[in-house]
């Protein structure tokens, strides 16, 4: 839509009202949108990724190569490479310009959330194992470089005292289940499975301050785009925004550091539990998707209120979104997979279309000019005419607007063969009129391989695998 003919009053609102569309390709599990906003990565239950271009709402691109669940996605600053963990136990660098595989990385447990170092190039990651200790991945190399991060809290600096026996038993105990990076990357943000955050160094993979956060599981953590503020979810059903001090700065006291809860958002009457936390663009709003429900909380952190609640979707939530710099939210269902997105619906404003025009609420007569309908000679429109055919048209220049990416920054190619993407019955044409669903197997031959050939007991046999997913076997004649 063009942006004069909005109300101007509408672009100030920075919250979503209203559900105003759906995108499906497959069944998704996870969402991410990339640093400048304009395209949405989604991880499907088959292991591949689609990613939707915001604007016309269709498929950019496909990357297939995990076999199971995605569980998260992680963007590079410009928007080149994508970061997959999944539950298959891999984690992939994707590089979208060709859509191949930069590195796969194999761990020994299923990977929670993996997520790229902020500045590094994207060939640095940090990922969170199931029941096992966390891993800093450098994979500059073809061979990864795997370091152990700690999962035990730093006692001494906040008791004063030595650790004893008991105290040691219970950090052993401590299993990591979130890692994000702070807004430089020089330092990582820990939340372990007792309440606790660990400050761990990037460099050094050393804890250099531990705070206690709350007495339950922390589930999730996420900083503002600044990176100086944090919210976290936890099992205690209680939504935290903490301030996050620069652990950069060389005066900076580690000891004696404290960081505080800056807001507790939670729902006192219903109790409800949260099943995924997200700033806003700005960091001025908290939306949260709710267990065992299908609304969406938004709450804004000047006052600590509630301001609204999305509903649209008949289904729980899962992942919920917040576009980098519009007030957009995407969430994805549960139950259907698909990509809920609300907005606002902003009315045209008509007047922008001319300088003379003017809205009515009704009918009004009309005094026209006295010059309005006078007929001019055919010699003064002609020399009108050719007196603007002189002026010269700049049609090369482009302006620069808001919030766009440097000349020299990354696109992705889009893919443009619309086999591939796929519709919201998921259904084949297989004649005039005749339609059928896609088979389960349909479209997942990259897996094991398009031929398959037969035994050497009978070499004559060949068995070409087909969309459908039947084999035909083709014998050869002996005359």
């Amino acid at each position: 839509m063009n942006l004069s003919l909005i109300d101007p009053f509408v672009l100030a609102q920075d919250y979503p009202d209203a559900l105003t569309g759906k995108l499906r390709s497959g069944h998704a599990t996870c969402i991410r949108f990339n640093r400048k906003g304009d395209f949405l990565a989604s991880g499907r239950v088959d292991g591949i990724i689609v990613i939707f271009d915001v604007e016309t709402n269709g498929v950019a691109h496909k990357l297939r190569g995990h076999t199971r669940q995605i569980q998260s996605l992680s963007w590079s600053r410009d928007g080149r490479y994508l970061l997959s963990s999944s539950q298959d136990w891999n984690c992939v660098l994707w590089d979208l310009k060709d859509g191949s595989r930069v590195r796969t990385v194999r761990f020994e447990a299923p990977v929670y959330i993996a997520e790229l170092h902020p500045y590094n190039q994207s060939f640095l990651f940090v990922a969170s194992l199931f029941e096992d200790q966390p891993m800093l991945v450098d994979i500059s190399s073809t061979i990864p470089n795997k370091r152990q991060l700690p999962s035990a809290p730093r006692r001494n600096q906040i008791d004063g005292e030595d650790i004893t026996e008991k105290q040691a038993a219970q950090d052993a105990k401590h299993t990591t289940c979130i890692t994000i990076f702070t807004a430089l990357g020089n330092h990582i943000i820990a939340g372990t499975s007792k309440g606790w955050l660990n400050i761990i160094e990037t460099e050094t993979c050393q804890t250099i301050h531990s705070t206690r956060l709350c007495n339950g599981v922390v589930i999730y953590l996420r900083l503002t785009a600044s990176g100086r503020d944090m919210v976290s979810n936890s099992s205690d059903r209680v939504i935290r925004t903490i301030p996050i001090p620069d652990f950069s700065q060389v005066d900076l006291d580690i000891d004696n550091l404290k960081i505080e809860v800056e807001h507790k958002f939670q729902d006192v009457v219903n109790r409800l539990s949260w099943n995924h936390v997200a700033f806003g663009s700005t960091g001025e709003y908290v939306t949260a998707s709710t267990y065992m429900n299908h609304d969406i909380y938004v709450w804004e952190r000047s006052h600590g209120s509630l301001v609204k609640i999305l509903e649209g979707p008949k289904e729980e939530l899962g992942v919920v979104e917040w576009h980098p710099n519009r007030p957009l939210v995407a969430a994805c269902g549960l139950e259907t997979g698909r990509v809920y997105i609300w907005s606002i619906i902003s009315p045209q404003r008509w007047s922008a279309l001319a300088p003379d025009f003017a809205e009515v609420e009704e009918n009004v007569e009309y005094i026209e000019r006295e010059d309005e309908f006078d007929i001019h000679p055919i010699e003064e429109i002609h020399k009108r005419r050719l007196d603007l055919e002189d002026e010269s048209v700049d049609v090369l220049t482009i302006e620069p607007t808001k919030g766009e990416i440097e000349e020299d920054a990354f696109r992705m190619p889009v893919l443009l063969d619309v086999d591939n993407s796929e519709s919201e019955e998921e259904v084949v044409a297989v004649g005039p009129g005749t339609m059928r669903r896609k088979s389960p197997g349909e479209g997942r031959e990259w897996m094991n391989g398009v031929e398959d050939v037969g035994s050497s007991n009978d070499r004559g046999t060949k068995r070409a695998a087909t969309n459908g997913g039947a084999k035909f076997s083709y014998k050869s004649r002996r005359r």
